[in-house]
């Protein structure tokens, strides 16, 4: 990590205007169960774009590509649906620094409604440590 900048109450916002490809039917376009579900952001693309948001906000506070993030923790709510064409506004907030665990909050909405409102926690990893104990997983 650089030199402690990543501290909490580190805020940032992000925006993302939501296109077709990111609706329920495009989650897995082999589903035939998907494909036939409403024409809204999905919440696999919406806790993507979560991440996107948390990742952004500490890119610049630690030793990036060298250092990077991974996911760990989701518990985010789904509270109203948003069609495409609609902006989606996520603003996260670091929380807590424990090591290399970070604890953020999230609040997101789309112009009309709160969307989504939680938590997520990632983990700061050397990434070639990473993929080197990943591709020990595959036979």
């Amino acid at each position: 990590m650089k030199n402690g900048s990543l501290q909490p109450g580190l805020s940032h916002e992000f925006k993302f205007k939501v296109p077709e490809n990111k609706t329920v039917p495009h989650l897995y376009p082999e589903s035939k169960e998907f494909g036939s579900m409403p024409n809204v952001l999905a919440t696999g693309f919406m806790v993507g774009l979560f991440e996107w948001a948390c990742i952004q906000a500490i890119n610049p506070h630690i030793d990036w590509p060298y250092e990077q993030t991974v996911g760990t923790h989701v518990n985010v709510s789904h509270e109203a649906a948003t069609p495409p064409g609609l902006t989606v506004t996520v603003k996260v907030k670091l929380e807590a620094v424990e090591g290399r665990k970070l604890v953020f909050s999230i609040v997101a909405d789309d112009g009309i409604d709160t969307i989504s409102e939680g938590t997520h926690e990632r983990f700061i990893i050397v990434a070639s440590k990473f993929n080197e104990k990943a591709k020990t997983k595959v036979p």
